[in-house]
């Protein structure tokens, strides 16, 4: 239902609006100059700006300085979670992530951004049954689809249990963190029976809206997920910070 009174710059917003959902105007598609839709919708640069503004705030389009206003790409990376993916996955070696956005045509890349031990956060310590401020390994990443930030992701594992290990080292580790948990002769020797994971939907901080290059007015879905082994101790606490602009999650939850 339309809204009666709406003022001229919300009405072309609006159109504008409905054409890049629909996919009339495509992803990374240039947009007419304000010229040219101030004479398309017959009203003045001044009204056009302020509505390519609001759509811009909405995290639809981006200027590009000195080439114009474009339809925003969004690389996007739909994550399924199913124990047997993780499985199939975890025989392979490639992580969860990488095999989704590969499986999607797209390139993957995840960069290590620093590796150190430091005393737990209260968040971190009560998922991971510790006491606060216990000394953690944590590992912080940054993922990246086609060159674009998608994900920023901070693990968290106990010192008593994975110190002196290759969690230690800035560097990938052939496998993944699971394939060190589950090693027969790993630190561990368990296999993860259970993933239990928390969201919460929040705007993101200026740090993580310059590392995610998160548009104005997009939130950001923050991610905890605790890895449990079959004895039911958590050995793995996963922070992830993802713009939702970018990302759709399908959990499939088998019901016995």
């Amino acid at each position: 239902m339309s809204i009666p009174n709406l003022p001229p710059y919300r009405k072309i917003a609006d159109d504008l609006r409905a054409l890049i959902l629909s996919g009339a105007l495509a992803p990374g598609e240039k947009l007419r100059s304000e010229n040219e839709l101030k004479d398309q919708y017959g009203t003045t640069r001044v009204t056009v700006r302020k509505a390519l503004a609001l759509l811009k705030a909405d995290g639809l389009l981006v200027s590009e300085q000195g080439k114009g206003v474009f339809v925003r790409p969004r690389p996007s990376v739909q994550m399924l979670t199913t124990g047997a993916n993780f499985r199939e996955r975890r025989q392979t070696g490639v992580s969860n992530f990488n095999a989704e956005a590969a499986a999607q045509g797209l390139r993957p890349e995840q960069r290590i951004l620093s590796v150190g031990t430091l005393s737990a956060p209260a968040e971190v310590a009560s998922r991971l049954e510790i006491a606060e401020g216990s000394p953690v390994i944590a590992r912080r990443r940054a993922f990246f689809v086609n060159d674009e930030p998608m994900q920023l992701v901070d693990g968290y594992y106990p010192a008593a249990l994975f110190g002196g290990t290759e969690l230690e080292s800035p560097r990938r580790i052939r496998g993944g963190v699971s394939r060190l948990i589950e090693d027969p002769d790993g630190p561990v020797k368990q296999r993860i029976t259970q993933f239990v994971e928390e969201l919460d939907i929040r705007m993101p901080t200026p740090s993580e809206t310059e590392s995610l290059k998160i548009p104005p007015g997009v939130p950001l879905a923050r991610v905890f997920r605790a890895a449990h082994i079959s004895t039911g101790q958590v050995v793995e606490v996963l922070d992830s910070r993802i713009p939702c602009d970018r990302h759709g999650f399908r959990y499939v939850i088998d019901v016995p």
